[in-house]
């Protein structure tokens, strides 16, 4: 897990000037992308959240046990534990973190055969473009 709370001189010249009254929401980013992971790292910190990441859904899961956080965004298919499997870990545990499940490969026909079992994937839409 990397904490990215402090932005570089090049990104704290274009961020909004933050209000110290207002406490900035705490953001978790777990993909196994190194780029698209800088990237979105980049966008939430300019947009004024603090945001950790994890490169796995496991690291994710760690970090998840022992900070809190406002939101979770996860890719899907990462090594050793999926956005899906995290997302499961989340609910089993009565965690109601709101999550954002952002993939490239959606495991439509997975999140299908959950909805159908019952499991507890509270808060999670599918939605896809086709």
């Amino acid at each position: 897990m990397k904490n990215n709370g402090t932005p570089s001189v090049e990104e704290s010249t274009n961020a909004p000037i933050p209000d110290p009254k207002i406490p900035r929401h705490r953001i978790l980013l777990a993909d196994d992308d190194p780029h698209i992971l800088e990237l979105n790292t980049r966008v939430l910190i300019c947009s004024g959240y603090d945001v950790d990441t994890a490169a796995d859904g496991a690291d994710a899961w760690k970090a998840l046990k022992t900070h809190r956080y406002d939101l979770l965004i996860t890719d899907n298919k990462m090594p050793r534990v999926t956005g899906l499997e995290l997302i499961k870990k989340l609910r089993s545990e009565g965690m109601t973190l709101p999550v954002i499940l952002a993939s490239g490969t959606m495991p439509t026909e997975e999140l299908k055969r959950h909805a159908r079992a019952n499991e507890r994937l509270d808060g999670l839409q599918l939605s896809t473009t086709s």
